[in-house]
């Protein structure tokens, strides 16, 4: 898996740490970073469906 490396402003990186651990939903900051990603491009795709920029092989 490729790593990547970006800068995060400390107030995120706070809220994100307290969904970490093990009183947190993930398991560790990249797990989070991962979900985020994917509900992100989730998103992106279900409003680029309602705009119809989406091809039908998607």
């Amino acid at each position: 898996m490729p790593k990547i490396s970006v800068e995060v402003p400390e107030e995120l990186l706070e809220d994100l740490d307290d969904h970490v651990g093990d009183d947190g939903k993930f398991v560790n900051r990249s797990d989070a970073i991962r979900a985020s990603i994917r509900k992100t491009l989730d998103v992106l795709d279900d409003i680029d469906g309602r705009q119809g920029r989406l091809d039908d092989d998607e």
